[in-house]
């Protein structure tokens, strides 16, 4: 694993949390940053998550020795 690869494995990380905790704001029925942009967060953490996800798999892969 490269510094590259683990950089984008936590921030896939970081958007699977962000994306966790705007399903529970939004749920709770009153978010603290507000519905809309609650909502925004959650729609651009679920394809943040994989692509940064799939980036990691092939920088390490493509380092492999």
């Amino acid at each position: 694993m490269t510094p590259k690869s683990g950089l984008f494995l936590a921030c896939s990380c970081i958007a699977a949390i962000a994306g966790v905790g705007s399903i529970f704001e939004l749920s709770s029925g009153e978010p603290d940053l507000g519905t809309q942009i609650t909502a925004i967060i959650l729609a651009m953490s679920i394809p943040l998550t994989g692509l940064f996800f799939i980036a990691a798999v092939k920088d390490a892969k493509a380092n492999i020795k």
